[in-house]
């Protein structure tokens, strides 16, 4: 009996071998041929330690399809899309449960052009499928390549920047024993770099720590190897390596949307007018730092596929969230791990600047929370004291809720799969800030 729970908002998740196992992920295979009338499919897999049998397993069920298969190994979620939008391949599926911990596994799912799939488009009908038990093997099997992309993939990341522009920097790099390290080796020893490792033994164990770089504790080696080092800038990946994250020249973390703000300058400047997509919850230096570069914020919802979507009907050159994903045009609109440190590096040289000068005017301006989680027993009776309690202000409903004022603002966001509520606040002072985010949890929470 396949547990319906594993087939999610974004892809298919579960723990291994209880709720998903090589036998689900051929069933999968076979489902997702049928709903796309698949000829040809990518498939890789990240290093956990069930990945190699659910890439197995994939791949027998889309190949007792009919379907050719091209199986590129090892590689990070950024690459498969890679492999799919240049090759033209009618989708494909990364094998991986991205940042979570190493008893989970999955798939990602994308249709041509690396179009992401989701409980809205695709992966209910493959969930009712797989549940129904409806495909069977049928015809003479599909054949098998197997196809290194690690090449064309840096030369694809490079094109993004010009080389010579990247200065001579002490650089970190921590892929956490995950996929990063793949797609790392291949780009960043083209650059004039001083590259320090860290952690880039592929090893599905995760023993240093946790591939999810957003949460403080998995930073805490980076941030202390970077002040150490006197290194100018620390990147890490998570387990997929589709999100990256930066520790500064002092060891502070970056926030996903002070990120998204200077790289969409940097866009903005070569692209007169752009248009930038970045997500709900970010704090308003995007919008404000796009306006002053002279292109188009424009606010989305909160998820890959929503960002992809909306980037493509807007003809957007770049998109950020605040999770650390960033999606860019000439990307086919995907998001990709290498890119933004490649246009971030690029930038420093350009400004002859370090990134905490080049942060300096947002941490000075801009006071965020940070991403703030609270379980409660009903969420739509706490958003209901939100809305109640703050209906002076100016209230949207995008994705959750958000109220802003003239000084301060907040989105809060129900998760997907549990009770859980998610505070993303700021405003125009620490202290300030501080106060209003206590404020707001005490009406979250009931108090």
């Amino acid at each position: 009996m396949i547990d319906p729970s594993i087939f999610k908002a974004y892809d298919i998740r579960g723990i291994y071998p209880s709720q998903i196992d090589g036998e689900v992920a051929r069933r999968v295979g076979m489902a997702f041929v049928e709903y796309l009338g698949a000829r040809h499919v990518a498939v890789g897999r990240d290093v956990r330690l069930s990945s190699a049998e659910l890439s197995a397993g994939f791949t027998e069920g889309a190949r007792s399809r009919g379907c050719d298969v091209t199986d590129i190994g090892v590689a990070g979620t950024d690459m498969l899309y890679f492999a799919v939008a240049r090759h033209e391949l009618d989708g494909g599926a990364i094998v991986t449960a991205s940042h979570n911990p190493k008893e989970w596994n999955g798939l990602k799912l994308v249709r041509r052009g690396a179009l992401a799939l989701s409980g809205d488009a695709g992966i209910g009908d493959i969930r009712e499928a797989v549940l129904a038990g409806r495909h069977s093997p049928s015809g003479t099997p599909g054949r098998l390549v197997e196809r290194g992309v690690c090449g064309e993939y840096a030369d694809h990341c490079l094109s993004f920047v010009d080389p010579s522009s990247i200065p001579r920097l002490k650089v970190v790099l921590d892929p956490g024993n995950g996929v990063g390290a793949v797609g790392a080796e291949a780009v960043f020893s083209r650059v004039p770099l001083e590259i320090v490792k860290m952690h880039f033994e592929m090893d599905g164990r995760f023993p240093n720590h946790p591939p999810d770089p957003l949460v403080e504790a998995n930073r805490v080696q980076l941030v202390e190897k970077v002040v150490a080092e006197g290194a100018q800038l620390g990147i890490a990946w998570d387990g997929d390596a589709d999100r990256c994250f930066f520790i500064d020249d002092t060891g502070d973390f970056v926030p996903g949307d002070f990120v998204t703000a200077i790289l969409a300058e940097s866009f903005c400047s070569k692209e007169p007018g752009a248009r930038i997509v970045y997500d709900i919850r970010a704090s308003r230096a995007v919008p404000d730092r796009v306006a002053a570069a002279g292109g188009t914020a424009l606010v989305n919802r909160v998820g890959h596929a929503f960002i992809k979507q909306r980037m493509r009907a807007e003809n957007a050159v770049f998109g950020g969230e605040v999770s650390g994903h960033y999606y860019f045009r000439g990307n086919w609109y995907a998001d990709n791990g290498m890119i933004p440190a490649l246009v971030l590096l690029e930038l420093l040289g350009q400004r002859g600047t370090t990134l905490s000068g080049l942060l300096a005017p947002l941490r000075n301006r801009y006071w965020i929370s940070g991403e703030v989680n609270s379980h409660v027993p009903d969420v739509e009776a706490a958003l209901g004291r939100l809305e109640r309690r703050y209906r002076d202000g100016r209230i949207e409903k995008l994705d959750g809720i958000s109220i802003g004022y003239d000084d301060w603002r907040f989105n809060v966001r129900p998760s997907n799969t549990e009770p859980l509520l998610r505070l993303n606040l700021e405003a125009a002072s620490e202290e300030a800030m501080r106060a209003r985010r206590d404020e707001v949890l005490s009406v979250i929470r009931g108090g």
